[in-house]
């Protein structure tokens, strides 16, 4: 059935761990009548949350992989993508922020704004994409929503708006007062299924009215005819409140803030209501392309079904029946048997089978038009590629992919695990652009690197469980890199006499600390002293010489290279004479330059309560951690800081027995910092012994 596209709303739902994301898509799913029966998360009943479609999801009760789905709500069509809230599965969040057009942001009524969700935040921001916030979970113990408004506005800086007020919190929680209606909605029926619309409570009607005038006043900013009707005092209408609420919100101007409880059946209707009214259509956002053929000058892209195709695969996942990979069309359409073309390939690709997702079901479809997001089967492709239609020669920008800090050794039991264990590596590398996986060249080891200990342990037990891989791993090594910390003049003449010509080149000039990037070269030779065709050779001799250092053969960084003389040979200088000097006076400079090694910094965030702020502490400082700061929030305190990923191995245990399992911790990778002399030398001496043993 075609809809008009201004009924149809891509969103996305994230948040910090344990807000209540997938409790609430379930919800969704059984309201508009997708699902018929509601499971728990960390379901008694061993069936677990409809989305959660993962056998490790289920058992850990934690999303893993985003999941898609798409339901009907009054005569519109909600594709909806389930993200995980844990930051070592952050690029499940980033690949789904990418492809959606507006997002709810769920905060726990409890919790308010934690550490996650500003890392949901900021994702939201790289991305424009206009959100609606719902602060769930208003029945628990020490609910308060309205606190949880000010640390929208305070630690997040959203002009954010209540537009309900609670009716009862914690264990009498009842519904809630819809402020743009001015109506109390409570929720019958064994599910909450049945909207009750009644006059307010006497004892909420002044807050009510407070309330009000605070979000018509925050409204009016958007729109000139409310800012009207508030002057001449007229009674304002719903919908003109709501147009102005929508203009601001899609200008991420104001954040709309919805309440109630999930879990509790409470409220999730009218969330529903608002994604339909407030949040934007695949026409109200502006996506743009970069055209490959003009130096990448962005191309605004058209909701036109009938305009030629671009669009992004966004996301892989290796099902039964192949490689599914999931699409969000941006223009045109997109039908069976039509020939598309992978822009980073240039492949000619036929569209075989085109499906809608729900969670790990699927329905057969013949198209799929601007606007929506579907799936292909059978097509060979990486995240983040761009289909286009032939003659096109466009790409959609791609995503930002931070860099892994940790990294571990897989060894196969046998020769069957290791044939399981490469296919298993080739899936997962290819679905999740933050796993990356290689073979030391030294020691012949497998080496798989990622995000985090949570990252890489959830791969791992993937591998036993999808390909039966039976592997063990080593001790996790963290990913330190090497620096230089003072400037260093090189210069360095690489001659060598074969028969016939020889090689010949001379490089000088200095290097020195570079604040803000991995490497810099700078060619200041004049008079062609080197020769322009060999300042090319030059820079790559340089460049290659980064990936192991001279130090310790950890990646190089912070560096900045000028060079400023040479010399040349009329027959003996070639390409390769001048990138061998450009080596040789690498390693020079380098030795002088006192190189040092950084390690990666973790922002660790942990979640106490209070009586045990002590112990918490006393873990961080023990592990060489630096305390930012620490906040009271209710009876929970919530400690800030940094602290080296070196130490943070097997941190979850430690946390758990100092404070009888109560507290829980988030971590992700702040910045690099040079290490302690003690720990430099200790790495140096691992360093030494680990050379003399491969010798």
């Amino acid at each position: 059935m075609k809809r008009e596209l201004d009924k149809v709303r891509n969103i996305g739902i994230s948040a910090h761990i344990d807000s209540g994301k997938t409790t609430l898509t379930e919800r969704i799913l059984f309201y508009t009548q997708r699902i018929h029966a509601i499971h728990d998360v960390k379901g008694k009943d061993g069936v677990g949350a409809t989305m959660d479609s993962m056998e490790l999801e289920k058992e850990r009760g934690i999303t893993i992989a985003s999941a898609a789905t798409y339901c009907e709500w009054k005569d519109h069509e909600i594709n909806i993508i389930d993200t995980p809230g844990h930051v070592d599965f952050t690029i499940e969040v980033e690949r789904s922020l990418r492809v959606l057009d507006g997002a709810i942001l769920v905060l726990c009524s409890v919790g308010g704004v934690q550490s996650q969700s500003i890392t949901v935040d900021q994702q939201m921001r790289r991305y424009k994409v206009p959100c609606i916030a719902f602060i769930n979970k208003c029945d628990r113990s020490g609910a308060n929503p309205m606190r949880v408004i000010g640390q929208l506005r305070d630690k997040l800086g959203h002009n954010a708006v209540a537009m309900q007020i609670p009716i009862g919190l914690e264990a009498d929680h009842e519904g809630v007062v819809d402020l743009v209606t001015m109506q109390a909605l409570y929720f019958d029926g064994e599910n909450g299924e049945t909207v009750r619309f009644e006059e307010i409570p006497a004892a909420l009607r002044d807050e009510a009215s407070v309330r009000r005038e605070e979000l018509v006043d925050a409204a009016s900013m958007f729109s000139d005819e409310l800012t009207e009707a508030i002057l001449e005092e007229q009674e304002i209408a719903p919908d003109l409140l709501l147009d102005a609420l929508r203009a601001g919100a899609l200008k991420r101007e104001i954040t709309p803030v919805f309440m109630g409880s999930a879990y509790k059946n409470k409220a999730v209707q009218p969330l529903l209501d608002a994604v339909n009214r407030i949040l934007p259509s695949p026409m109200d956002v502006v996506n743009e392309a970069l055209d490959l053929d003009h130096d990448e000058a962005p191309v605004s892209l058209k909701s036109d079904t009938t305009a030629p195709i671009v669009s992004l695969a966004f996301k892989l996942e290796d099902g039964p029946y192949g490689q599914l990979t999931y699409l969000r069309v941006y223009q045109g359409t997109i039908k069976k048997g039509d020939f598309v073309v992978n822009v980073r390939t240039g492949k000619k690709v036929k569209i075989g089978r085109l499906v809608r997702m729900h969670a790990n079901q699927m329905e057969d479809i013949d198209i799929l038009r601007a606007g929506y997001i579907g799936a292909l089967f059978g097509v060979d492709c990486a995240s983040g590629d761009t289909f286009v239609s032939p003659g096109l020669n466009l790409t959609m920008t791609s995503m930002f992919v931070p860099n892994p800090v940790i990294s571990l050794a897989v060894v196969p039991k046998d020769n069957k695990a290791q044939v399981n264990m490469s296919k298993a590596l080739n899936r997962f590398s290819k679905e999740d652009p933050t796993f990356r996986t290689y073979v030391d060249d030294e020691t012949g080891e497998t080496i798989i690197e990622g995000m985090g200990e949570l990252h890489l342990e959830v791969y791992v037990e993937r591998m036993k469980r999808e390909y039966s891989a039976e592997v063990s791993t080593g001790q996790p090594r963290v990913a330190y890199r090497e620096t230089i910390t003072r400037r260093a003049e090189f210069n360095y003449t690489h001659k060598k006499q074969t028969g016939g010509a020889g090689q010949y080149g001379r490089v000088a000039g200095f290097m020195e600390p570079l604040a803000d990037g991995d490497f810099e070269f700078e060619n200041k030779v004049v008079g062609g002293s080197i020769p322009t065709q060999f300042i090319a050779a030059v820079e790559k001799g340089f460049r290659n010489c980064l990936a192991k250092g001279p130090k310790m053969e950890y990646p190089v960084t912070g560096v900045k290279i000028q060079i400023n003389d040479g010399a040349s040979h009329a027959v003996d200088s070639s390409e390769m004479a001048f990138q061998a000097a450009a080596r040789g006076a690498f390693h020079e400079g380098y030795g002088r330059a006192k190189p040092t090694i950084l390690e990666p910094i973790m922002k660790v965030v942990v979640e106490t309560p209070t009586e045990f702020q002590g112990q918490v502490m006393g873990t961080i400082n023990q592990r060489r951690g630096i305390i930012l700061g620490t906040q009271d929030e209710g009876n929970m305190c919530v400690v800030e800081s940094q602290v080296p990923l070196a130490e943070m191995f097997g941190y979850s245990t430690v946390l758990r027995s100092s404070t009888q399992g109560k507290a829980q911790f988030t971590m992700e990778f702040a910045l690099y910092k040079q290490v302690p002399q003690s720990v430099a030398e200790e790495l140096e001496k691992k360093y030494a012994e680990a050379k003399k043993s491969v010798a």
